[in-house]
């Protein structure tokens, strides 16, 4: 079934979901599917001017073919480095669900394809009973799952995995993504084929390297020459 795009969440925070969706955004671009980054929530941002300013959403931003309000990439900014429930109960902000649904909307209309990056992982609380995988659902867009390929990261994906497929989510993909530079650990050089193996019919897209400059050439290009984007333009029927 064609989508409108990709959600990409992580097996946990700083797993660089924002390094991925860029990288997808920037892809797709090049291969002339007219495509947009959007961060519903970020959380963890710094005052400029007197002003909350989104620096994922406006990476973000930079990615994009076309110069979009910031107010629609990042409806919802908050200086907390929190849960987004948290840090927007501390900040005595409400947390509109319509009106990220309507930003998604807008730039769905503009653009074959929309890359919504979450916050943390699947879990991360937006309400009490309101999780980021519930905002996944309601886009309707399957997911793009990040992962580090250190230790731990078996049990980590096999988790964030088994609770997408419970909860009903499609996964077009998994990536593994180096937030530091090769260190030749065991884990490191084991964990990829090792889930490759255990994720059965999902696809494993491969292991994006350390990336020491994160400009969006770089970022292209590295993309390009690691991550096989096959399942993806079938998702958007290119």
């Amino acid at each position: 079934m064609k989508t409108k795009g990709f959600f990409v969440t992580g097996t946990d925070t700083n797993v660089g979901k924002t390094i991925i969706t860029a990288a997808i955004v920037k892809t797709l671009n090049s291969i002339n599917i007219k495509t947009c980054g959007m961060k519903p929530i970020e959380t963890g941002c710094k005052r400029k001017d007197n002003k909350i300013v989104p620096c994922d959403g406006f990476f973000l931003k930079e990615m994009n073919i076309a110069d979009e309000d910031i107010d629609l990439i990042t409806p919802y900014c908050f200086e907390h480095p929190l849960a987004p429930m948290v840090a927007s109960s501390l900040e005595n902000k409400t947390i509109d669900i319509n009106i990220i649904k309507g930003s998604f909307e807008k730039l769905s209309d503009k653009y074959d394809a929309v890359i919504v990056e979450g916050v943390g992982g699947l879990l991360v609380p937006i309400k009490t009973d309101y999780f980021i995988a519930d905002i996944a659902k309601e886009l309707n867009l399957p997911l793009v799952i990040v992962a580090r390929p250190y230790l731990g990261t078996i049990n980590h994906t096999m988790l964030t995995i088994n609770f997408a497929l419970n909860k009903g989510l499609e996964i077009a993909g998994l990536i593994m993504n180096n937030m530091y530079p090769y260190q030749e650990l065991i884990a490191e050089k084991t964990n990829p084929d090792v889930v490759r193996k255990m994720i059965g019919n999902i696809p494993f897209m491969g292991v994006l390297p350390f990336l020491d400059n994160i400009s969006g050439d770089e970022i292209l290009k590295a993309f390009a020459e690691n991550i096989n984007i096959d399942g993806l333009k079938k998702y958007l029927n290119k």
